[in-house]
């Protein structure tokens, strides 16, 4: 009788706590009607864990019905702002970014982003009695940061790194939600690209948002991050590639058993022979131009090249002879490293040093280029990639191979490109991680051969 009793009264708080979020849901579409295909994305479910307050994957929001009941006692307008707050991690696809290197920055970002947005649109049906101190704070860090979106904010946390006491205090301000189904699934209910869909309706509504609400620069500017394009470096790169014949054995056409059969039986004659050649889609010449100008910094372009030749390496894209030029250049040219294979492409990366850091001028580049093609350098040369800052002066010609300008994270007074080149933004969270997984990789390289010279001297 007494857990009966219990599951009526569990079922009760579950029913009223649901009637409350949806009395929450009500009152913010009343002044943000823009969000109303948003906010009917998500779905509420009831969750009695007792590690949990409220959550969400994406496509449900999970919430344990004590938790808000108590909230609301207290504040009604505190699980509104709870709710907006989830629904803007969403909106701004924060919960599609957890794969940051450390996640605590990532979630401390998304929280004082989202924080911002809300504070900014000055809703009486969210606000809250500390709003004035935490605008204080906002205020503050948007000075140290430039600006504050998630990004921003993730970027100057691992640059500055803030003291644990500082991050554990403007946690406990800041936090609405937890963010632990934010965590990689292989299953998730909705994508991130349906997400980028409401991303991009909600960004088009606001355009037509009632002009009582002239404060909307942080909701822009989150909208805006969330819905820029994101670029597959790897997929890119493939523009670069060609049809030709490579030196490898071709496992299609070839057959192993009579291969053995015949050195089995007939002693060193095989049956027949491996096929030498075989025609695969691969990089067989293009140029790596490095700007090497003062606001280009050293670690960042070795990142950067250790990313790009990781692509190269991992994917095969590279032929076992390759043309491959790596020029180094500001306001002219400062190096040039040429390139034929695997091991010349390593050597590079751990020994090639910097050099140049003066002005930036691409146009020196496009003429090298060209200077080495009339020079027969080139038999087909595919395409160039240049790796900037974006501030320089780019050549008025269209070559006749493809351009691909590689920025470092998104500037919005960088001018545009030409039209006919492909811009790249790389995040410098992706290249520490190529960074990270490089000295890995050298690590375990290393102990490799310390394992090898350890067995050749037990065996003698």
């Amino acid at each position: 009788m007494g857990n009966g009793a219990e599951e009526v009264s569990r079922e009760k708080k579950r029913k009223l706590a649901n009637q409350v979020l949806s009395l929450s849901r009500d009152s913010i579409l009343v002044s943000l009607r823009f969000l109303d295909t948003a906010l009917s994305s998500l779905r509420f479910q009831a969750d009695d864990r007792e590690n949990l307050f409220l959550a969400a994957d994406g496509r449900t929001v999970f919430f344990n019905p004590v938790w808000v009941l108590k909230q609301y006692q207290r504040e009604p307008r505190y699980i509104s702002r709870c709710l907006l707050h989830v629904l803007f991690h969403c909106i701004f696809h924060h919960n599609f970014q957890y794969q940051k290197l450390d996640a605590q920055a990532w979630d401390l970002a998304a929280d004082l982003a989202v924080e911002e947005a809300i504070l900014e649109l000055e809703l009486p049906g969210v606000t809250l009695p500390r709003d004035p101190d935490l605008r204080r704070r906002l205020s503050a860090l948007r000075e140290e940061a430039g600006g504050l979106t998630a990004d921003r904010l993730y970027r100057y946390f691992r640059r500055a790194q803030p003291s644990d006491a500082w991050r554990e205090e403007m946690a406990d301000l800041f936090r609405r939600d937890q963010h632990f189904l934010w965590k990689p699934r292989e299953e998730l209910l909705v994508t991130e690209e349906q997400w980028r869909k409401i991303s991009e309706r909600v960004r088009t509504e606001l355009k037509s948002f009632t002009e009582s609400h002239k404060n909307k620069e942080a909701l822009q500017e989150n909208l805006q991050e969330a819905v820029k394009d994101r670029y597959d470096y790897g997929e890119i790169l493939r523009r670069f590639m060609v049809t030709g014949e490579d030196v490898r054995v071709n496992d299609e056409e070839f057959d192993y058993i009579y291969y053995h059969y015949g050195l089995e039986h007939y002693g060193n004659l095989p049956l027949i022979e491996p096929l030498e050649y075989r025609e695969i889609p691969g990089i067989r010449e293009f140029v790596i131009a490095i700007d090497t100008s003062a606001s280009c910094r050293g670690n960042i372009v070795k990142a950067f090249l250790r990313k790009t030749c990781s692509i190269l390496m991992s994917e095969e894209l590279f032929f076992s002879r390759t043309n491959v030029h790596i020029l180094q250049c500001d306001s002219q040219i400062q190096g040039d490293v040429k390139v034929t294979n695997q091991e010349e492409l390593e050597h590079f990366l751990l020994h090639g040093k910097l050099q140049g850091f003066g002005a930036t001028d691409f146009r020196p580049v496009f003429d090298y280029v060209e200077e080495l093609r009339e020079k027969k350098e080139f038999e087909n040369l595919k395409g160039l990639i240049y790796f900037t800052d974006g501030y320089g002066i780019y050549p008025e010609r269209m070559p006749d191979y493809e351009v691909i300008f590689a920025f470092l994270n998104e500037d919005e007074n960088r001018a545009p490109v030409p039209p006919w080149s492909v811009k790249v933004v790389l995040e410098e969270e992706e290249l520490e991680r190529a960074r990270q997984q490089e000295e890995e990789w050298e690590k375990s390289r290393q102990q490799g051969n310390e394992a090898d010279v350890k067995e050749d001297l037990h065996e003698h």
